[in-house]
């Protein structure tokens, strides 16, 4: 079986080989007619027409190989002159191979060039015309050799310059994706945390209201139908938090901000449904808060109520709110004991997701037995919300 091996296709760019045709036919041209600068005084044959095309093959691939395409178009110029053929645009294939070598790879390559284009320029104009060194149309062509050469790597330079900050723009936005991807991952993170507290809000108060109703069904029916009732009405509330959490979830949304100190009288009217008064104080002047200070606040109350409910006999709860001027202070404290006798210490993780909350934001929060007999659970949160 025959294999058909695939030659690599030199692609040329257009516009490069619309360049060199179009100065093979200008050379020609004003051959021809003795337009433009003057030159030999000869006349053109065939050898001018494979000069002139030989410009234009190597100008087509001044990009791939600007450094030999210069060489090459130094000695098609000083064959032009050599051959004594009229006229001198044919040193223009000289400043597009000197440009287009400084734009591909920089000054210092250009300056190469550009030197050694110099001497050849040097050399032919002495020659040529038989004039003495460095005569007024050599320092023409070299001062445009090396025009031809800043031009080039000016736009090197440029180039550069633009493909850096386009660089610079993508590791920017690199850099803010994956800011945005922690950001989520934060923000899923805290509603994971507030789905824990929710449930375990909601679940404790089933159970403590579920208990009271067994117990008193068939002694006070009417007391089993109010701790019914509760359980309805706390349920209700907890299915509406966690579809809001969930469908935060499901938009890649933030932390909703259903909690808050907003909603403080139906927190405690969940725990005076429980049969234990619930006395609210506070202090200073209300005012919006911060999300996350909002939410946080509202957290540590609910959750040190949850454990009132869950692991003490308290006849009475203190929650006190006392806004400050950079200070939110939470006091919640309670009278319970255990079945042992002494004040309850709210155990479990309650304590440390609390702390864990205030610490975030840059608070304090400590839970301590009081001498009085009491249990107090006592938050100091920054204002501001930040650490």
């Amino acid at each position: 079986m025959s294999r058909i091996m695939s030659v690599p296709v030199l692609r040329v760019p257009a516009a490069d080989a619309a360049i060199g045709l179009g100065l093979a036919v200008l050379v020609l041209a004003a051959g021809v007619t003795g337009l433009g600068p003057l030159g030999p005084a000869g006349s053109l044959d065939v050898g001018a027409i494979v000069l002139a095309g030989a410009a234009a093959g190597v100008l087509s691939a001044r990009r791939s190989a600007p450094f030999p395409v210069l060489l090459a178009a130094n000695a098609i110029t000083a064959a032009w002159y050599f051959l004594d053929y009229p006229g001198r645009l044919i040193t223009l294939a000289v400043l597009i191979g000197c440009y287009t070598l400084a734009a591909e790879h920089g000054r210092w390559w250009g300056l190469a060039g550009w030197g050694i284009t110099a001497a050849v320029s040097t050399v032919v104009v002495h020659t040529a015309f038989d004039v003495r060194w460095f005569d007024d149309r050599a320092v023409n062509a070299l001062s445009l050799e090396i025009v031809a050469v800043a031009l080039g790597a000016s736009v090197h330079y440029h180039r550069a310059a633009a493909v850096s900050a386009r660089e610079r723009a993508e590791q920017a936005a690199e850099i803010r994706a994956g800011q945005a991807r922690a950001r989520a991952a934060e923000q899923r993170l805290e509603i994971a945390r507030e789905l824990h507290d929710v449930l375990g809000h909601t679940m404790a108060t089933i159970s403590v209201q579920a208990g009271v109703a067994v117990h008193l069904m068939n002694r006070h029916p009417g007391q089993a139908a109010n701790a019914l009732t509760t359980i309805k009405t706390i349920s209700d509330e907890g299915l509406a938090e966690v579809q809001i959490l969930l469908g935060a979830l499901r938009a890649d949304g933030g932390t909703p901000s259903h909690g808050g100190l907003a909603h403080m009288d139906r927190l405690l009217d969940v725990t005076r449904a429980t049969g234990t008064p619930v006395e609210l104080t506070v202090r200073g002047e209300r005012r919006p808060l911060p999300t996350p200070v909002d939410l946080a606040a509202f957290r540590i109350v609910q959750e040190s109520l949850t454990n009132v409910r869950r692991h003490a006999r308290a006849t009475s709860v203190q929650v006190k709110l006392d806004y400050g001027e950079d200070m939110l202070e939470i006091v919640v404290r309670n009278d319970g004991v255990t079945d042992a006798g002494p004040p309850t210490p709210v155990g479990g993780n309650g304590i440390g997701g609390m702390r864990a909350r205030a610490a975030a934001l840059g608070g304090t929060l400590s839970a301590d037995a009081r001498p009085d007999g009491t249990f107090e659970v006592r938050c100091s949160l920054p204002v501001d919300g930040s650490p």
